[in-house]
């Protein structure tokens, strides 16, 4: 029953697709990694000490491409369970499994699990969001190897869009003193996501 309800929530997702605005999410898409550049350049906010935020040239990303902007089924997960996520600091952080997605990459069905954050559903501002930590076939290769994040808003229907061009890699792909989840092994896609950001300059010489 689990099966048939996933593969009906997939086929109205993807009958949603062909209604995404490429102008949009690439405008979208631009910002963000805007956005992002000038946040790691900022002095009072830069998660980058002196020397590395000087040296900082800007994020490596892909070219925009409409194609990783997929329409997934949202399905809400009832009494979802508690999964306890490493970090990079060897250290645990707590999340909710609150729903899985359903879409698809290039013709292959993908799922992904998106999670909430135990300790900031607690915070007004962030209550309504989700993490979506994951790693696919580029990862250690064109892609940072402890892969990669996107957050998303709750939706208020059974679909949401996922734009993997603001796929974002963690703080600890760029410095040290952070303590960033590793992406479970349930979040591994096999195909390959060539979207968002790239392994860092520095990790790529």
């Amino acid at each position: 029953m689990k099966l048939i309800f996933s593969l009906l929530l997939l086929t109205a997702a993807l009958k949603s697709f062909s209604q995404i605005d490429s102008s949009f999410y690439r405008d979208e898409s631009i910002l963000f990694w805007d956005e992002q550049d000038a946040h790691y350049r900022d002095k009072e906010k830069s998660p980058l000490n002196k020397k590395a935020r000087k040296a900082f040239t800007g994020h490596r990303h892909y070219d925009f491409d409409i194609t990783y902007v997929v329409t997934a089924a949202f399905q809400r997960l009832v009494n979802g369970d508690t999964v306890v996520m490493q970090t990079s600091a060897d250290t645990e952080k707590k999340y909710i499994r609150y729903a899985q997605l359903h879409f698809n990459v290039g013709g292959n069905h993908c799922h992904l699990f998106a999670y909430q954050s135990l300790a900031l559903r607690e915070t007004e501002e962030y209550k309504n969001y989700l993490f979506i930590p994951f790693k696919d076939l580029t990862s250690g290769n064109q892609t940072y190897g402890g892969g990669r994040y996107l957050d998303i808003l709750i939706p208020e229907s059974n679909q949401v869009v996922i734009n993997f061009n603001k796929a974002y890699n963690p703080y600890c792909a760029y410095t040290d003193g952070y303590f960033c989840p590793i992406p479970p092994a349930e979040n591994t896609l096999t195909v390959a996501i060539n979207a968002g950001a790239m392994t860092p300059a520095h990790l790529h010489d």
